[in-house]
């Protein structure tokens, strides 16, 4: 019975009426007080979850201000300590060091001068004519000769154009000379204009007389304001420095403010939004919390029905697994009564390869009498006795693998050299590869360590992975590969073909006992959990890799032979 009919039986259908009932009747009675419990605790997580992220904003935006201009205070300062205070005279000279700044970043660098101690510009590079100006009533350059290095604020100067330069102070001949930058105030700008946020949000930068340092997104009621300024700095502060605080303008609308101190406390970077702005998902929340409540019920009407109908299914899926695993059993049963037939065989087999083995010996031996010595066909003879022992060899290592398949002998654990089991099985395989239009590579690591195992049991294994690789390029042709290294205390050996590879959905089951994906009578899937058995049982690993249509990969981790 398959899954769709089995769902349809009556007590399938009666299970389904029953499950929906319950859904419903637990879920309808608290919809209405978990709405309000959700709805207030999610009021309070928006809050806080609305600071915290306005706060991280302002934090990122800190940071990336503060690195920005210690980025270029650091690009002056090792221009001034690379070069003479003569080098950088030179206006040829400063002009390629100006070009080399903007090459690297850009519009970022104006212009470059070079500041005796008294205020004059001896040397100057950039698109403004300032060769010879006299900087010595600023304010910044009293400044700036006191400092090793110094950030200006934001001001017009002889260009008239709003900029702020950095400068760096040196000695020469026991007398301070400053290298000067000028830097771009749009590139600056940006840096602040990216932090936006809804249709209100937007960032500037004051200083501490609450002086713009930064051109506004919108209109600031407070502007130049030193108390806005001051009751900035009066709101709550976070442990990381930085400030929250609520202010209501002329107008009667409230603002959130978010701020923290930049360029050590010089300036100020503070966030203004809108409060109703700010909080427009919240009360877009609650508007859809009635309309919510009031579909509650038929929402829920329709999961239950859902989920009652995917639980019977589910239910009726393991049913079904129960049905085909008690048929698993039976299998299982089969196998077992073949064990033991193959255990009868190979003795019965047992014998007579013994004497076929030891009576070929014994010929050979009388063949080396001195009357046979100058036979013709002395060696027609022998090379046909020493098939006659090889084959019975072989005969007797099969016999001994169907006596281990029923567990009628133990495993016989050896030193084993790994290269030479791969040899061995890629022989096995080489006709029906040939067969198949496969070729079979090998890339074996010299000199690896001996692995302690059953060589039968790793010859097996191997040579189910070759077969199942076989399999897959019987049609198609294609190569396989063995490879093997050392990794620590484990030989990996690995076994991939170019096939069509497994789907996805099938690797995880690929070493259940009796999953197969071969036609019927063409695979027992025992395979693949056979060898799961084995080299779990040498205390190693396997795994497989594989894409659809690239081919698959199976790995064979196994455990080197430890010294006493």
């Amino acid at each position: 019975m398959n899954q769709e009919n089995r769902i349809k039986d009556p007590y399938y259908r009666s299970l389904t009426r029953k499950m929906l009932i319950i859904f419903i009747a637990v879920s309808i009675a608290p919809l209405i007080t978990v709405s309000g419990i959700i709805l207030n605790r999610f009021s309070v997580s928006y809050n806080e979850k609305l600071n915290a992220h306005l706060g991280e904003l302002v934090l990122k935006h800190r940071q990336n201000i503060d690195g920005f201009l210690l980025e270029k205070l650091n690009n002056i300062r090792f221009m001034a300590r690379s070069f003479t205070v003569d080098e950088l005279k030179n206006e040829k000279f400063l002009r390629n060091n100006l070009a080399a700044l903007q090459t690297e970043y850009g519009s970022v660098f104006e212009d470059l001068g070079i500041i005796n101690d008294k205020g004059i510009q001896d040397a100057y590079a950039g698109p403004f004519k300032l060769e010879n100006a006299r900087y010595s009533d600023t304010e910044w350059f009293r400044k700036a000769i006191k400092s090793d290095f110094f950030i200006s604020d934001v001001f017009l100067g002889l260009r008239g154009i709003p900029h702020f330069i950095i400068t760096v102070r040196q000695m020469s001949n026991g007398k301070p000379w400053i290298l000067r930058a000028t830097i771009s105030f749009v590139a600056f700008n940006s840096l602040v204009e990216n932090l936006r946020i809804g249709k209100t949000g937007f960032a500037f930068i004051l200083n501490s007389k609450g002086e713009f340092q930064s051109k506004p997104g919108f209109e600031v009621v407070h502007e130049k304001s030193y108390s806005f300024y001051e009751s900035i700095k009066s709101g709550r502060k976070t442990k990381d420095g930085v400030f929250f605080s609520e202010m209501t303008d002329a107008s009667g609308q409230k603002n959130l403010y978010v701020a923290s101190l930049i360029k050590n406390g010089d300036w100020i970077l503070i966030y203004q939004q809108d409060k109703s702005d700010a909080f427009s998902d919240l009360t877009h929340a609650k508007q859809i919390a009635f309309f919510i409540i009031l579909i509650g019920g038929i929402v829920i009407i329709v999961t239950a029905f859902l989920l009652s109908k995917r639980m019977v299914a589910r239910i009726a899926q393991a049913d079904g697994e129960k049905e085909l695993m008690n048929q698993q059993v039976i299998e299982t049963g089969k196998l077992a009564s073949l064990g033991e037939l193959a255990a009868g065989i190979a003795h019965e087999i047992n014998n007579p390869v013994a004497i076929m083995v030891e009576e070929a010996g014994w010929v050979h031996d009388l063949m080396e009498e001195e009357q046979f010595s100058s036979k013709e066909n002395k060696n027609e003879f022998e090379r046909a006795l020493l098939q006659i022992k090889t084959q019975g060899k072989r005969c007797r290592e099969i016999t001994q693998k169907l006596l281990s398949f029923a567990r009628k002998t133990d495993t016989c654990v050896e030193d084993v050299r790994i290269n030479d089991v791969i040899n061995e099985v890629i022989s096995f395989c080489v006709q029906r590869a040939k067969f198949s239009n496969v070729v079979i590579k090998s890339n074996l690591q010299d000199n690896l360590p001996l692995l302690c195992l059953s060589h039968t049991e790793i010859q097996q294994v191997l040579l189910n992975l070759m077969n199942n690789a076989l399999d897959s390029l019987e049609k198609r042709g294609g190569i396989i590969t063995l490879t093997n290294w050392l990794e620590g205390d484990e030989v990996v050996i690995s076994v991939a073909d170019n096939g069509p590879g497994i789907p996805r959905a099938n690797l995880a089951r690929i070493f259940d006992p009796f999953f197969t994906t071969k036609p019927v009578g063409k695979g027992t899937g025992l395979g693949l959990s056979i060898c799961y058995g084995i080299i779990k049982k040498m205390g190693g690993e396997i795994d497989v890799r594989s894409v659809v249509d690239a081919g698959t990969t199976f790995y064979l981790r196994v455990p080197t032979k430890k010294n006493d």
